[in-house]
């Protein structure tokens, strides 16, 4: 066997998600899975790290190992499914926690103490993926669209992942093997924000608030004159551009929407960005799979399917045999494959860097 956990925690600051592969023969088999949530007010402390503020470099280092000790309980929860030991696993690949992500100035940071985590869960950690890809010219984001085209893609037919965490970012997997990906933006990093200001709520379960409400147009043509949006790729975004700022300035000359018609536009805004990258990167798709948070939303995905046409399908990862939800561990455990092995993890077709890198700083255990 050759055994790898991914741990993956998004933008939207839920928890971690870790799985167990076994990448044996080139295969990936995925043996458990575990989600650990954050506790609320490590959320609220990684939230507050967002912005600029008070002593931020102590707090910071303080949150990264918290960070890593909320890793280490999802390792320990992902083998204890099964009768496999630390020593027979091969490398822990984490993501950490990103609280800063400014590639056009030369920096993305994902908050986690690997040295510390390489001590509590007592196996090889590979971390901080992202800065060698920027420190070669690139974005440093997405990184799955390599992992995407090594786990699903399928030489003579098109396929598009979609992504719909915090942000929202497609894979577009091409015949040839050629692999394009960028992110869109907002995926439900927004609409946490409101549901959350409004209704004390994590997020919009099932759509169902959303699903209510009637989409503003004003609204939305608004938001969708964000800049980010038009601007070609390579690119990437987060919670540096999409914030509660940034909706609050839209949404304040829309006094009379209310907050359930917020919400709508909101689900729609994702639908739409979504649907136009699909439309001018992938029009040859038949059929799209979502993964992500936002997969389990079915007004999100309804109003995808809207935007898309009735000749492209919007399906979940289940079809490929992966959960929606593991889908991005899965990618971090195959980056820590690739670098075990001192094999590429990034695409310059992507992220922009100047060439193929190896990523991740090792943490011996």
């Amino acid at each position: 066997m050759s055994l790898f956990i991914g741990l993956m925690s998004g933008t939207s600051l839920d928890g971690v998600d870790g799985v167990l592969v076994d990448f044996w023969a080139g295969a990936a088999r995925t043996l458990a899975s575990a989600h650990v949530p954050y506790p609320d007010t490590l959320r609220d402390e990684l939230l507050a790290l967002q912005a600029a503020s008070e002593n931020e470099l102590e707090r910071e280092a303080l949150a990264a190992n918290r960070v890593a000790a909320v890793y280490a309980q999802c390792i320990e929860q992902v083998l204890a499914k099964t009768d496999i030991k630390p020593a027979d696993v091969r490398a822990v690949g984490a993501h950490g926690q990103t609280i800063r992500h400014r590639p056009e100035l030369g920096f993305t940071w994902q908050s986690l103490n690997g040295a510390l985590l390489a001590e509590l869960c007592g196996i090889d950690v590979i971390a901080d993926f992202r800065a060698r890809d920027v420190a070669a010219g690139g974005q440093g984001a997405p990184l799955v669209p390599a992992a995407h085209q090594a786990l699903f893609g399928q030489p003579g037919k098109t396929r598009v992942l979609a992504n719909i965490g915090g942000i929202a970012n497609i894979s577009v997997l091409q015949p040839d093997g050629h692999v394009t990906g960028f992110d869109t933006g907002p995926g439900n990093v927004l609409m946490d924000e409101w549901i959350g200001r409004h209704l004390g709520k994590p997020y919009d379960d099932d759509g169902a608030w959303a699903a209510g409400g009637t989409v503003v147009p004003a609204l939305l043509a608004s938001m969708l004159s964000e800049p980010y949006f038009a601007a070609p790729p390579p690119k990437s975004t987060g919670r540096d551009l999409f914030h509660a700022d940034w909706l609050q300035r839209h949404v304040q000359a829309h006094l009379n929407a209310t907050p359930q018609d917020v919400m709508a536009t909101l689900t729609r805004l994702t639908a739409i960005t979504l649907a136009s990258s699909i439309r001018q990167h992938a029009p040859a798709t038949e059929i799209v799979y979502l993964c992500g948070g936002g997969a389990h939303n079915a007004t999100l995905k309804r109003m995808l399917a809207d935007e898309l046409g009735s000749h492209v399908q919007v399906a979940t990862t289940d079809a490929l045999g992966v959960a929606p939800s593991l889908v991005e561990a899965l990618c971090w455990a195959w980056l820590a494959f690739r670098f075990d092995a001192r094999e590429p993890g990034n695409l310059p077709s992507v992220t922009g860097a100047q060439g193929l890198r190896v990523l991740g700083a090792l943490y011996p255990r």
